[in-house]
């Protein structure tokens, strides 16, 4: 038997939605029909495909370059979702395909698609349309969509909560990634309520689809905490029904023990702070602690304020204002709103962000948050907090770089891509400036940056204060668990 080639390839599924709310109006998915100038397949209706190139940064990369070259389409159109990719084998052609399946909304006029000689011709399809045993599509085609169209698997009600909490997730840019978790359970929870119970395998793996979708196709940069979260869920989850077997009864068991979890992730707050007065104990407390911070943090406001209350030191807080969004500025509020209401005398400073330098001077401390760690102990966070870092380390020889942070913070998976947002959140402060947007500028709005693991001296956590090889065990525990309950969706 000759040697399995193996092909690992991005499909990428274009959804056009009902421009209104008309009854019995539905999304639409684009299939083509693949030419006979195609080595395989030829004459069936397949999703736009293409093979993962070494130089591609990732699947979705190579998903963006494939649209384009195959309909002409860019960007603009907006990546729906993710679906989990699979592997499966087509003796027929002696391959073996790994598939990473994508979903994109498709915004303009269907007259902009203009498809290469790879394709005849394309049609929109009802997705309930498409179906392994009578549709003339490539392998496992129906797979591939229920992966990003997951109303097959879940229903119609159960889907549609999953896609507002989803939609919910992925508008919220106010909250940090902890808060995003809390309400990641919340439609975990209200989901699970929907789901049909009449085949208790189907629905352990519905549940666990559910989960998968959370963690992905929520706020993926922030994802770590859902995952965390999720990961627990299903463990509790799991534990009921091998106890009690599925059923209504079972559910509402279920429901309470999650929105318990809920009321108990927010303990670890407390022990972060407590951690982190602990680690404040080593300043001599006649002297002022000079603290560097930005964004708003709401484990570094937790640790703050519970600072502020239980220590004699005075602090000397100097915070960067954290553009686009001003988040440090309304930390610096906050803070003094706490302050004044305790009678506590606090020095608060906000500078801009080009300030870091100046703001780092005989700086004690340079505290930042983290929205993501690596396994190696690497620390995504808010743009800016590399900058700042960088500046301390210069200016201030004795300054300590602390991470504070939830251990569920751990992702041992590779990290997202850097998350781009609206840019009008940039532009909009020059408004009444004069400034005019001119064909030709490129104006990014990007999220998060890496703090390499060198650069960072503890780690203040739930679990006290922590180093890489911590990180890197909790990591180890967060994977095994995760390839556990997600294995063979």
């Amino acid at each position: 038997m000759a040697e399995l080639t193996k092909r690992s390839v991005a499909v990428s599924f274009i959804f056009q939605f009902p421009k209104d709310k008309t009854p019995n109006t539905v999304p639409k998915v684009a299939l083509f029909k693949r030419s006979d100038k195609v080595r395989t397949y030829q004459h069936k209706y397949a999703p736009v495909s293409g093979s993962i190139e070494s130089t591609d940064a990732n699947p979705l990369a190579t998903a963006w370059r494939e649209i384009h070259e195959e309909t002409t389409l860019t960007p603009s159109s907006l990546l729906f979702r993710k679906g989990k990719p699979y592997s499966f084998v087509d003796e027929s052609i002696q391959r073996e395909w790994t598939i990473n399946p994508f979903g994109f909304i498709f915004g303009c006029d269907p007259s902009q698609i203009k498809i290469d000689w790879e394709h005849d011709s394309y049609e929109w399809f009802d997705p309930s349309a498409v179906t392994d045993e009578s549709f003339p599509g490539v392998p496992r085609l129906l797979e591939s969509l229920r992966r990003v169209w997951f109303v097959f698997d879940l229903g119609g009600p159960a889907s549609t909560t999953l896609d507002g909490g989803l939609t919910q997730l992925q508008a919220d840019h106010e909250s940090g990634a902890r808060q995003l978790a809390g309400i990641a359970l919340g439609v975990f929870i209200r989901v699970l309520k929907q789901l049909d119970m009449a085949d208790e395998e189907i629905w352990w793996a519905n549940v666990r689809r559910v989960a998968w979708h959370l963690w992905k196709n929520g706020r993926e940069s922030m994802g770590a905490p859902i995952l965390s979260v999720m990961l627990s869920s299903l463990e509790t989850i799991h534990a009921k029904m091998k106890n009690d077997g599925l059923s209504q009864r079972t559910v509402e068991d279920i429901v309470t023990s999650l929105e318990d979890l809920g009321q108990q992730r927010e303990t670890s707050t407390s022990k972060i702070a407590n951690s982190f007065t602990t680690f404040l104990q080593q300043y001599p407390p006649e002297k002022p602690i000079n603290i560097v911070t930005l964004s708003s943090s709401s484990t570094i406001t937790s640790c703050l304020t519970h600072a502020l209350t239980t220590l004699p030191h005075k602090m000397d807080i100097r915070i960067l204002e954290s553009r686009p969004l001003y988040e440090g500025a309304k930390l610096a509020y906050k803070l003094s709103s706490y302050a004044a209401s305790h009678n506590i005398p606090i020095e608060i400073t906000v500078m801009t962000d080009a300030a870091a330098g100046i703001a780092a001077h005989d700086a004690d401390l340079l505290l930042i948050g983290a929205d993501l760690i690596d396994k190696y102990g690497n620390v995504s966070n808010k743009a800016g907090s590399l900058p700042a870092v960088l500046a301390a380390r210069h200016v201030s020889k004795n300054v300590k770089v602390v991470v504070v942070s939830e251990k569920e913070k751990v992702l041992p998976f590779e990290a997202p891509g850097h998350e781009e947002n609206d840019v009008g959140e940039v532009t909009g402060s020059w408004d009444g400036l004069g400034v005019k947007s001119e064909e030709g500028v490129k104006v990014r709005n990007v999220y998060f940056e890496w703090v390499d693991n060198g650069l960072v001296d503890a780690y203040v956590t739930d679990d006290g204060v922590s180093g890489t090889e911590d990180v890197r065990t909790w990591a180890g525990d967060i994977e095994r668990r995760a390839n556990c309950v997600f294995e063979g969706l």
